[in-house]
């Protein structure tokens, strides 16, 4: 008997150039009329917001602006939020900018409906009350958490990243424009662009994967690596901001269901603590990550360093597999990432403590080849270095 597999997407996608103009129609269509933005200051002050201001105002819905998001989202900004939130009796909640603002505005739109604080509701399933409507408008090519049904959450002071996660919490309607990626500083889009890419790769040879995720993971693979490096050299290159969009997209796609590996197991504890943002802790592990796993799933690294243009022809399978990392650290240093562990203040003698935090992440088990805490901290000590 074949396996079965369950794929559930219950967001409204709504791409292409110009697409944000369109935001009050989007709200409308949810039942809303009143809306809370939420979102960082760096795209408040960069002027991303003109164009869904205006598309509100022409509309004729009412909305406020929360646009303290922090880099590594916390609960103190979704409880400042959804105090806005209250006090402006908004009806729905529309997150702009990276993970860290669509996340916050995830978390915001449960506490619009639920009780307590949104530490009670951590976990998958935990989520009591239908969350108000929720639309998501990324503005870097990265996260995908405007199609993903999880939700980060912090404490700064007790170094605690966690998530909250649901089908409840998946947006109702992604924006996704490109024009609104284009202002992204370039060392934002190399690191947000490697987190997309980490998800179309760990997604790819996850032992969760499954054939809807499997094709959804090549295909955002082959997007990406054809236009990172010109989207973080050439800000401007509108196709190449267009590619990395959709590639972002159908990557969260893919690693919703398909899972992820071990490199987002270290995200969790390098960010909480090191404040390590979450693309850049990604870029550096993700080589080391592949070289550990190439026993486990070489013809699948096989395929990817074919994709990304290597010869392979004459190789034995590892050789060709192995062409993967080094293919994966070139598009790393091409677009100036070359950093490792050390250079964020990561001490080696620290390495059992973040492996052992690691190794608590679910993505463990859908790693494809099984690991010992022992194996990450071997891996990490690998990454202490980055590729200079």
């Amino acid at each position: 008997m074949s396996q079965l597999y369950t794929y559930k997407m219950p967001t409204e996608l709504f791409f292409g150039r110009g697409a944000a103009m369109h935001t009050a129609e989007k709200v409308r269509e949810l039942g809303s009329d009143n809306v809370v933005i939420v979102t960082d200051q760096g795209v408040y002050a960069s002027g991303v917001l003109k164009t869904i201001e205006e598309s509100l105002q022409a509309g004729n819905v009412t909305y406020s602006i929360y646009h303290d998001v922090e880099p590594e989202p916390t609960y103190k900004g979704v409880d400042e939020a959804v105090k806005l939130l209250k006090e402006t009796k908004a009806t729905a909640v529309i997150g702009v900018g990276g993970g860290s603002s669509m996340d916050t505005a995830k978390n915001v739109a449960v506490m619009g409906t639920n009780e307590g604080k949104i530490f009670d509701y951590l976990g998958f399933g935990n989520i009591k009350n239908k969350p108000l409507p929720i639309i998501a408008v990324p503005t870097t090519a990265g996260t995908g958490s405007e199609v993903t049904f999880w939700a980060v959450v912090g404490d700064k002071e007790k170094d605690i990243k966690a998530s909250v996660g649901g089908w409840e919490i998946m947006p109702d309607t992604a924006i996704l424009d490109p024009e609104l990626t284009l202002s992204v500083p370039s060392h934002v889009t190399a690191a947000t662009g490697m987190d997309a890419f980490c998800h179309a790769m760990e997604s790819y040879v996850s032992k969760a994967t499954q054939p809807v995720s499997e094709g959804l993971s090549y295909h955002a693979m082959r997007l990406i690596a054809g236009a990172l490096r010109k989207a973080a050299t050439r800000g401007d290159d509108i196709d190449a901001r267009e590619d990395m969009l959709m590639g972002s997209l159908i990557a969260a796609l893919a690693f919703n269901v398909g899972k992820l590996g071990l490199s987002h197991a270290f995200a969790m504890p390098l960010g909480a603590k090191y404040k390590i943002p979450h693309g850049m802790v990604n870029a550096i592990m993700l080589p080391w990550v592949m070289e550990y796993n190439l026993p486990a799933a070489t013809e699948k690294y096989i395929e990817v360093a074919k994709l990304l243009g290597e010869h392979v022809e004459g190789l034995s399978p590892m050789e060709a597999a192995a062409k993967s990392v080094e293919a994966v650290k070139r598009l790393n240093a091409d677009i100036g990432i070359t950093q490792g562990l050390k250079d964020w203040g990561v001490k080696e003698e620290e390495l059992l403590e973040i492996a052992q935090k690691a190794y608590q992440s679910g993505n463990i088990y859908s790693n494809p080849r099984s690991s010992r805490v022992e194996d990450l901290v071997e891996i990490a000590k690998k990454a202490m270095k980055g590729l200079r």
